[in-house]
């Protein structure tokens, strides 16, 4: 990346002021490290969501939190469950992957994982932004908080969102040497490890980290390779250097992580029988028959990032962020689910980021804000074969794509109190996106490329092979305003515009480019139209009420939003044809307009504390989200004809309700504490992808679960029995399909057997992936 040199300059910069005395919490945007609030204390927890120190009540944003302490003894395992109890959000594993990240909030999100796709949802782990959704779903372990927000961010963050953004934020390190130690077994051969230890060197130094090693079976087999399927093989580590902090005018952070998932590839469950084997559809969900095991699935993800804040006055601090980021992985994805090579796709994902971020914060009397700078240089490489030898034998179409983003933003957000109870927000972002594409497709007959190890020759000219780049800009404003009646009481209103780049998808097939010219030549430029797709905007409008009532013994949140999206990016994989050839190509639709419209509501009450015995607490804990999410319009071609089909289509992975409730009780037990705790979540009927499809569509279903800890005194060990969907519930979270389907309606052709028509392959693709099955596992821990 041309730009490296630029990074490194910016991150010597950065370090040559790390000798400026310390302001703590720079990972966390704090002056101290927030306390570690339970779930009954939503009063108390601490987030950073506008980059400075605030109660849930003073953000006049849409914003869940969770404390480390409370996410430990619900028996949290990784971000996904926090979808569970977050209104109008969905945090699952891709389709076919363990650890890439599908995340949608408020019906704006990214299906799709291969290069070329920004995501709809920024996942920020330590303020660092996460380009890719490789290795982004991410475990818990050693976290501080983890904040959850929703709706556009880009006046106060360094890239961009559309859709919200998850920040994940680890401990900073305390001043006393410290070491803890917790280790979990449980149903389907659990066994998890954490070592977490801490120790000053002097009085400003102190180094830490932690180590983890996260195992399990799996919930399946593969009934071909005789492995696990859903099994769980990671190693885990990170290590920080902290100088300063603790009164100090200045914090430097440097952390450096490194995660290793070695688990097996997830294979999916069969919906129909075989078209041409005749295999039938398994009893058990979780089993497979895939028979591609080569390359051997692993994903490897790590990182460096070094933080410093200073205090430049009584009013002025001054940030800095640099990063470098790099992942890479190998997924054998078998679609049909067959040991015949239907449709088999072997891939690999290699991608590399390097940030840096500037923020210039200002807080004195009723004037607070930030400007702030953002830089980032990444590249996403993909190379991928499908192969169809059911079809044709050896027959394989094969894709390298390499597709890099430079983006530059500056952007700023300040908030003027014009009395005690009137406060008004306005912020800018100006980003310049450029994005460019080298891909390259390719068939070969005879078997897979020599890329996987195959024995296929090259067959004809490369279908695709494609050099361009685009560039895109755009201005980005927000305004909001708050009310507080009473320091307890919030009334904000809210307006912001999103916005998200263009790009080239790299499945494209350049030689299906329309020829706009009509002098039988495919230009460049006919097929970097056909290839590439347009940015997408949103307006977002919000209103809502905060409180602190009852003296301090209920919160409540009420938001209600509306947004305008335009332009909307819907990447689509189909079965067509090349140069007489089947094919897979990739399809993106820039669906002209949405409306999404909803409600939240979130609250914590304290139940009957005047009846209770002192130290008791009684809590219950609600989060509700609607929304009506559809397209107003939505255009495809059929038959050469532009069509509007925005009635029959649906926006995916949005449910229109999510619920849920947590009761807890917590009560002395001697001189240490006992937390019983149960939670019941629901969501309604949810499409995987915008045309619906019976088979792999999840109507509603609830899930329960529960934990029960016991907290030895001055919290020295604790012993946890935690359950995960108890009633062992079996629901759908994505799927393949590859099957024909009315052009408009998307209603699905049945053959004569009465079963859907395959478009690609000759045995059908209808798989399914399916969320956890019932999980109960114990923890403990001891703290030296």
């Amino acid at each position: 990346m041309k730009a490296r040199q630029t990074i490194r300059t910016f991150a010597l910069a950065s370090a040559a002021w790390s000798g400026l005395a310390a302001l703590p919490a720079l990972a966390q945007d704090a002056a101290t490290p927030p306390a570690a609030a339970s779930e009954e204390d939503s009063a108390a927890i601490v987030v950073t969501a506008r980059r400075r120190e605030e109660t849930l009540v003073s953000v006049p944003i849409a914003v869940s939190a969770f404390s480390g302490a409370a996410l430990e003894r619900s028996g949290a395992i990784d971000i996904s469950d926090l979808a569970n109890v977050t209104p109008n959000t969905t945090l699952e594993a891709s389709r076919g992957t363990n650890s890439t990240l599908t995340a949608f909030i408020r019906g704006v999100g990214q299906q799709d994982p291969v290069s070329g796709f920004e995501q709809g949802v920024g996942i920020y782990l330590d303020d660092v932004y996460l380009n890719r959704p490789q290795g982004a779903l991410l475990d818990i372990y050693d976290v501080e908080r983890i904040e959850v927000l929703r709706g556009p961010q880009g006046t106060l963050y360094g890239r961009n969102t559309i859709g919200g953004a998850v920040k994940y934020v680890t401990r900073m390190l305390p001043q006393e040497f410290s070491l803890k130690v917790k280790g979990t077994y449980g149903s389907y051969d659990q066994a998890d490890g954490i070592i977490s230890a801490s120790a000053p060197i002097g009085d400003l130094i102190r180094v830490g980290g932690a180590f983890a090693r996260l195992s399990r079976g799996g919930f399946g087999k593969n009934l071909t390779t005789g492995e696990d399927n859903y099994n769980k093989d990671i190693w885990a580590g990170r290590a920080t250097f902290e100088m300063g902090g603790y009164g100090e005018p200045v914090l430097m952070r440097i952390t450096g992580d490194y995660t290793k998932d070695n688990s097996n590839a997830r294979g999916g469950h069969r919906l129909i029988p075989g078209q041409v084997s005749g295999a039938p559809v398994l009893d058990d969900v979780f089993d497979t028959r895939g028979g591609l095991a080569d390359p051997r699935q692993y994903v490897k993800s790590y990182g460096l990032s070094m933080n410093i804040s200073a205090k430049l006055s009584d009013a002025v601090t001054l940030r800095s962020i640099s990063a470098w980021r790099k992942d890479d992985s190998a997924s054998p994805i078998d679609f049909d689910a067959l040991p015949a090579v239907d449709v088999d796709v072997p891939a690999y994902y290699f991608n590399e980021q390097l940030s840096q971020e500037f923020q210039l914060l200002y807080d004195n009397g009723p004037l607070k804000g930030m400007v702030g700078f953002y830089y980032l240089d990444a590249s996403a490489d993909t190379q991928f074969d499908v192969r169809l030898f059911t079809t044709v034998p050896g027959l394989t179409a094969f894709t390298q794509a390499n597709v890099d983003t430079e983006t530059y933003a500056i952007f700023g957000d300040f908030t003027f109190d014009i009395s005690q109870q009137l406060s008004v927000s306005a912020g800018g972002r100006y980003t310049w996106d450029k994005r460019r594409a080298d891909i390259l497709r390719q068939n070969y007959l005879g078997g897979g490329s020599p890329v996987f190890g195959g024995a296929g020759t090259a067959f004809g000219a490369p279908s695709t092979n494609f050099r361009g780049e685009s560039e895109f800009k755009k201005f980005t404003p927000r305004l909001s305003v708050s009310y507080k009646p009473t320091p307890d009481h919030n009334i904000y209103a809210s307006w912001s515009k999103g916005f998200k780049g263009g790009g080239f998808d790299p499945r494209g097939v350049g030689v299906n480019a329309p020829d706009l010219n009509g002098d039988g030549i495919r230009q460049d430029s006919e097929v970097a139209s056909f290839l590439g797709f347009a940015p997408e905007e949103v307006d977002s409008y919000e209103v809502g009420y905060k409180g602190n009532l009852m003296d301090g013994a209920l919160y409540v949140a009420l938001a209600g939003f509306y947004a305008d999206y335009k332009d909307v990016q819907i990447p689509g994989s189909v079965a067509c044809d090349v140069g007489g050839i089947p094919s897979f190509c990739g399809v993106v639709s820039n669906a002209g307009k949405a409306t999404f419209k909803g409600v939240e509501f979130e609250s914590n009450a304290r139940l009957g504390r005047d009846m209770m015995t002192p130290g008791d607490r009684l809590n219950l804990q609600t989060a509700i989200g609607f929304i009506d999410a559809e397209y107003k319009e939505y255009i495809t071609n059929i038959g050469g004809v532009p069509t509007d089909v925005a009635r029959y289509r649906e926006v995916q992975n949005t449910p229109k309700w999510t619920a849920s409730g947590t009761l807890s009780y917590q009560t002395p037990v001697g001189d240490g504490s006992l937390y019983a705790g149960t939670t019941v979540s629901w969501r309604s009927k949810t499409y995987q992808f915008e045309i619906p499809n019976p088979y792999i569509d999840q109507k509603g279903y609830a899930l329960w679960d529960a934990s029960i800890v016991y907290t030895a005194p001055s919290d020295r060990w604790s012993i946890g029995l935690h359950g995960k969907n108890i009633l062992d519930k079996e629901y759908k979270t994505s799927g393949y399909t590859f099957v024909v389907a009315d052009p408009t309606t998307g209603a699905i052709v049945n053959n004569a057997a009465g079963f859907p028509t395959p478009s690609l392959g000759r045995e059908g693709t209808l798989t399914a992936f399916y969320g956890n099955p019932r999980q109960v596992f114990v923890t403990g821990s001891i703290k030296f």
